[in-house]
């Protein structure tokens, strides 16, 4: 197999990317393979890094009773959510060394919603939240 260089495949993702800006009620991406002119396995690789770029998004669909995934073009500008997590709020969640946490879920017999140790850890770290916006306002 000969590999595709980065222009090339810098030039394919172009391509991908024009075309899928054609249809804004998207494209199924077995059709996006046909008109690039290549495989199946080529097209995942390919769907997959404009996805991580941010400028494609797929959405599962179900076609003469087959899963597969239809393609749209990301809009320009469009928002983009970054979240950051604070490892830090939970490192001292009780949870992590509890020794029911695989028995532990919603409605069963140990339920984190009836969690004695929980329920002080929340009570805590609600406290510390309240103290830092205290904090911030003053």
């Amino acid at each position: 197999m000969i590999a595709m260089s980065d222009k090339e495949n810098g030039d394919l993702e172009e391509r991908a990317i024009d075309i899928l800006r054609q249809y804004k009620d998207g494209v199924l991406q077995s059709e996006l393979w046909k008109t690039l002119g290549i495989s199946s396995r080529e097209g995942s690789r390919l769907v997959l890094r404009l996805i991580r770029r941010g400028v494609v998004r797929r959405e599962e669909v179900t076609v003469n009773g087959r899963r597969t995934y239809k393609l749209y073009a990301v809009k320009a500008g469009a928002p983009t959510f970054s979240i950051k997590v604070d490892v830090s709020s939970i490192l001292d969640i009780p949870c992590a060394a509890c020794p029911r946490l695989s028995e532990c879920g919603a409605g069963g017999y140990y339920d984190p919603s009836t969690c004695p140790l929980l329920e002080a850890w929340l009570k805590k770290e609600i406290a510390k939240l309240r103290v830092q916006r205290v904090q911030t306002a003053s």
